[in-house]
This record gives structure tokens, sequence and C-alpha cells, in this order.
């Protein structure tokens, strides 16, 4: 097989970066319009060719990876590029998606000799600008050696985790640590505050103590400092990452009631008027302080 000719489909935030990197790497790349123009007209700066369709993409690439919300936009994606992909393809989704819907992709696209991985990924757009993301692959043995030399021209650190599906369940468990914490933290300022202990002081113990971690301080970058995009990862993706895993969760009659509190918190959240596109993550605190009548000292 001759070099990999690749699509991508979504290039918001991370997949800008990431497409940029491919081209680095030498891979012919064809991208679709994104709702953002800037990040389509540098790509094409650099060298990649625009699609009109996704029938357009499919017919110039080897490989598509798709950057979507979640698993109905990848479906949608899916369906649409499949009457034209060609013989072989692998499309990789590198969304945070439903396992359940990436492994009835996969069939899918088996049945039409097509190719389905998912490789969700882990860091930030500075990361993706980079190449130093990470990445947790779920692919047969044989699709991901053929991806492999692919993701790392935009992934630093790659595990191979299983067949297709594995990528997006332990990409789900990662999301449920994150956003435990934020659950755990939110509860735990409002309840600081309420006895007399401030934000700040209840920091100044934390931090450095063997209860910090990264995660803790891109938290507190907003919760101490105010800073509203210390950690640019919206409510309602949170909500909607913590509903997959309870549908993992229920696929496998494991009772999870920690998960349905962290989800539940956020959905409390977005409830009492969160703004699923503009609240990140790191609010929780402000929505969990006001449900309990705190006002932050």
């Amino acid at each position: 097989m001759g070099k990999e000719t690749i699509g991508f489909v979504g290039v918001g935030l991370m997949g800008h970066g990431m497409a940029k990197n491919l081209l680095d790497a030498g891979y012919p790349l064809t991208v679709i319009a994104h709702r953002n123009r800037g990040p389509v007209e540098d790509l094409k700066e650099r060298g990649a060719t625009e699609a009109k369709t996704l029938a357009e993409l499919a017919g110039a690439a080897s490989i598509i990876h798709v950057c979507a919300p979640g698993s109905p936009q990848v479906e949608a994606i899916v369906t649409a590029l499949m009457p034209a992909l060609k013989p072989g393809s692998v499309i990789v989704d590198c969304s945070t998606s439903d396992p359940t819907s990436t492994v009835a992709l996969a069939s899918r696209l088996k049945d039409g000799g097509f190719h389905m991985a998912d490789a969700p990924l882990g860091g930030t757009p500075v990361q993706a600008q980079s190449g130093e993301l990470a990445t947790m692959v779920g692919a047969e043995g044989d699709v991901f050696a053929r991806l492999e030399p692919v993701i790392s021209a935009w992934a630093e650190a790659i595990v191979h985790i299983g067949p297709c599906g594995a990528g997006h369940k332990m990409k789900l468990l990662n999301n449920f640590l994150s956003l435990g914490y934020a659950a755990l933290y939110s509860e735990a300022l409002a309840l600081s505050e309420k006895v007399g202990i401030s934000t700040k002081q209840f920091d100044s113990v934390i931090r450095g103590s063997r209860m910090d971690c990264g995660f803790y301080q891109t938290f507190m970058g907003y919760a101490v400092e105010g800073n509203r995009d210390s950690h640019k990862f919206t409510l309602a993706n949170a909500l909607k990452d913590m509903r997959y895993l309870e549908a993992v969760a229920d696929d496998v009659d494991l009772a999870n009631p920690i998960g349905n509190a962290v989800k539940n918190s956020f959905a409390m959240a977005l409830a009492a008027g969160g703004d699923g596109a503009e609240d990140y993550v790191p609010h929780l605190v402000d929505f969990v302080a006001k449900r309990n009548g705190v006002v932050k000292s």
C-alpha cells in the first residue's frame, strides 16, 4: 500500500492542530468546511484540499479522522461517508462517543469492507497544535498497525487498549475520574464556605499535599483565581459523557451510584440555568454553592 491519504471531519479546537501536524508529517490531507472558516483556510494555505461534501472527502481519503461532539453526529457523518468510501478505508473516531454506538458502526463498516477505530483524545488544544496529545485506541491489531504511524503525527502517547470500542470505554473511565473530582471539589468548597473556611484557605491546605493533582490545579484556576477559561470543557459535554458512562455500566449490569451522583451534579447545574456552550466544568462550583445558599467569602 502506498502512502495513506487522510480525510479530516471536524477541524475545530482540537482537530485543527491534529490536521496541521498530519500535513507537517507529509500526509495528503482533505478537509471539509467547519462552522469556523478560520481553521479551514489556514489548513488550505498549508496545502490541504477542501472537499465540498462528505462523499467527496470519502473518495479522496484512505483514513478519515472524525472529531465531533458525540455519537449522534458521528453516526450521521459515517452514514454520509459510507457510500463513497474506498475499499479498505478506515474511519477513526477521535470524539468521546458511546462505545455501544461505536461497536455498532464498526459492524456496519465491516460488512461493507471498511474498518472502524476509536482514538479519543487526552490533552488540550495547545497540545494538539504541538503534536503532544495522548490517545487510547480501540482497533483490531492489523488496523492499529496501519494507523499507528499516522496517529504518531499528532499524538505523543499512544496506547492500544483493545478492539474497536475499547478506546471509548477507557476515555469514559478517564472522564469519570476528572468529572468526579469536579463534583467532589464543588461540594467540598460549598461546605467549606458554609462552615467559615474560605476557598483560599481550603486551597492553601490542599495545594501541594497528597490531594493535589493537575486537574485540581486547573479547577482551582477558576475557583480561586477566577480564570473562566482555566479548563474549557463544557458542562453539557460533561453531562453527555456521564450519560455515556451510565449506558456502559447498564450494558454490563454494573451498579454505579457514584457515577449517577456525578452525572446528577452536572444535570442540576444545567437545569439551574447553566449555559451548555459557555459554562465550563470548573463553573460547577458556582451552581453547587448557589443551590446551597453559599455566598463565597
